[in-house]
């Protein structure tokens, strides 16, 4: 097939934590790999990374580490007051899943019991529409302190809901199952509500559980990071217009020392958070009504439904903050074939998540209509990079690494589904329909 012919198939790429007020520690290319992503902490929190080209030398990467040593301060902390315990609200964990990786799903629900935070809860709900004459599930719960909620109806919109439904916490916090968190996690997404009281939700880090394979090390080079060019500074997503009066639909990412750090559509938000890592206040969650069952995977959209959770509340005013010092660490797709279906729901699911913006407010349509020219502008320039192999940013530091080539067949399916978005949210509707009608047979 032409277009996965002229790359080079990388190999394994090691992910390696590094404390920068530690020694260095001892690097060089093995039978694991001739690469690594190097994480840099400080006071326990991710404050920057960096792709290093590894050889039989150590000097080589310690060279190539030492400029992360003086470079990077300790994570920002906008509200430097600690928080007791006692002022940390509870919170609800949501966890929505068909039980299609059954390993994965142990190994999030042991990292969920070693939380280091004080009011917790952890909600699964099994949304599968039949149950396997052998069911893993039972196995995996047994003696976990976890409750089950059951949705038989399609779809991780409506099984998110149902798990909201049954969650005790004034917090509700989702992730997926093919992902790990730190023991800190929870702590730095209940600490943030609490010192800034006027957000609505709080989205986090995500980085790489492992880069063992190409697929794997492509769609981080693709993106440049799990949901858009990675950032270690904490924002507050502040919308430009007044409350129910969106003209414009922008919005600004504004640092802690009250400087913008950067202008965009609310469209856009995506950039700054995706549905492994965030959590809401529920009465936010409840004002902006859920998640849209017509959205999300499991049904035709095939995504969207958390975006569109982010752009309701700024469209209605409300603020999100980004606080990196929340880190998850997902499980990127391991083949092609896992990776090409990633990407073609995403284009789907952005554009018919747009249908369903519009459907719900028209004036939706009027500001897509005035941002269109522009959009389209940019979508084609990150068409054209991506057909090149290149990513639509360079790397601050440039390494032999982080220039990775990337397959034109990443680009092909992903931007082949913004055109399919829209007869695919209308196939939606009419799915739901059927569901909600019983007239759904799986």
């Amino acid at each position: 097939m032409a277009l996965l012919s002229p790359v080079t198939v990388p190999g394994p790429r090691r992910v390696v934590s590094v404390d920068l007020d530690a020694p260095l520690p001892t690097l060089v290319a093995d039978e694991t790999g001739d690469s690594a992503l190097v994480v840099g902490y400080r006071d326990g929190f991710p404050v920057t990374t960096l792709d290093v080209l590894l050889t039989a030398d150590p000097a080589d990467a310690a060279r190539a580490l030492a400029p992360l040593v003086d470079g990077h301060p300790g994570a920002v902390d906008a509200f430097p007051a600690h928080v007791p315990d006692a002022d940390l609200p509870m919170i609800s964990i949501v966890v929505s899943t068909i039980v299609a990786r059954v390993e994965d799903i142990g190994k999030l629900l042991d990292f969920l019991e070693h939380l280091d935070y004080p009011d917790y809860e952890v909600v699964l709900v099994d949304n599968r529409v039949k149950v396997p004459d052998i069911d893993a599930l039972p196995g995996l719960l047994e003696g976990r302190n976890v409750r089950l909620v059951t949705e038989r109806r399609p779809g991780c919109s409506v099984g998110r809901n149902s798990g909201v439904a049954a969650a005790k916490g004034e917090i509700i916090a989702f992730t997926d199952d093919d992902v790990r968190v730190d023991p800190q996690w929870l702590r730095s997404i209940g600490t943030r509500f609490v010192r800034e009281p006027e957000v609505q939700a709080v989205t986090g880090m995500i980085l790489p559980v492992e880069l063992e394979t190409p697929a794997q090390i492509w769609y981080e080079a693709y993106y440049g990071g799990f949901s858009g060019e990675r950032t270690f500074d904490p924002v507050t997503i502040v919308p430009d217009d007044v409350p129910g009066v969106m003209r414009h639909a922008q919005a600004s990412a504004i640092a802690p020392d009250g400087t913008v750090r950067k202008h965009f559509a609310i469209y856009g938000i995506g950039g700054y958070g995706a549905g492994a890592n965030w959590a809401v206040r529920r009465s936010a969650f409840d004002a902006v009504g859920g998640f849209d069952p017509v959205l999300g995977a499991g049904v035709p959209a095939r995504g969207g439904e958390d975006l569109a959770i982010f752009i309701d509340i700024l469209w209605g005013g409300g603020r999100i903050g980004f606080e990196p010092r929340a880190v998850v660490h997902h499980r990127h797709r391991q083949d092609l074939e896992g990776l090409h279906g990633q990407l073609h729901s995403n284009g789907v699911g952005f554009t018919a998540l747009m249908c369903e913006l519009i459907a719900k407010d028209r004036r939706h349509a009027l500001v897509l209509a005035r941002l269109m020219p522009r959009a389209g502008k940019i979508k084609l320039a990150q068409l054209v990079s991506r057909l090149r192999g290149k990513r639509d940013a360079a790397a601050e530091t440039i390494t032999e690494a982080s220039t990775t080539q990337i397959p034109r067949s990443l680009a092909y399916h992903e931007f082949r589904g913004f055109p399919a978005g829209p007869a695919a949210y209308f196939r939606s509707r009419r799915f739901w329909r059927d569901v909600e009608e019983g007239r759904f047979r799986p």
